[in-house]
């Protein structure tokens, strides 16, 4: 289930009140649907991790501790309960201790272990746009701009870069 952040359901706000960490993630990067996917099957309806789309026009930073759609795009970014912000393979490690699969991250915070995976994540994240066919960031977020513009008119409060 993907948290609206403009006009929540019945059940979403139920889920903004039970989730325990809150990510952000691309809908338009295939590898990290596909992630996403499998967290939301590992999750079962529980409302344990909010899933959100940072690729949906409506996306809201604001909603999202301030994380602005170029800053999501950068680098996996969550949020917990109390509004702290969390990134790169810690995401993932907080994430599969909360769907009860902690020990696939475990190694990871070894120190050693931890500063290869971040150094591992950050080439892939550098490089993922084009690892999976997609256009370079700028040329994304000029498509973003335009659309915020078709969207929201003049008000573009939504699509903050």
């Amino acid at each position: 289930m993907t948290l609206s952040d403009t006009q929540p359901s019945k059940t979403t706000e139920a889920n903004q009140n039970s989730w325990q960490i809150k990510l952000l993630y691309d809908g338009e990067c295939p590898l990290c649907v596909r992630e996403v996917n499998f967290l939301k099957r590992r999750d079962a309806g529980r409302g344990l991790v909010a899933f959100v789309d940072i690729a949906d026009i409506n996306y809201n930073p604001e909603a999202n501790a301030g994380i602005d759609f170029q800053t999501a795009m950068g680098r996996i970014h969550a949020i917990l309960p109390d509004g702290s912000i969390i990134k790169n393979v810690e995401v993932f490690r907080r994430i599969y201790e909360t769907l009860g699969m902690g020990w696939i991250y475990a190694i990871t915070k070894l120190p050693i272990i931890g500063f290869i995976a971040d150094k591992i994540y950050a080439i892939w994240a550098d490089f993922r746009l084009s690892l999976t066919g997609r256009e370079d960031l700028s040329t994304i977020l000029a498509k973003r701009q335009q659309e915020c513009v078709i969207a929201d008119g003049e008000n573009q409060s939504r699509c903050r870069m």
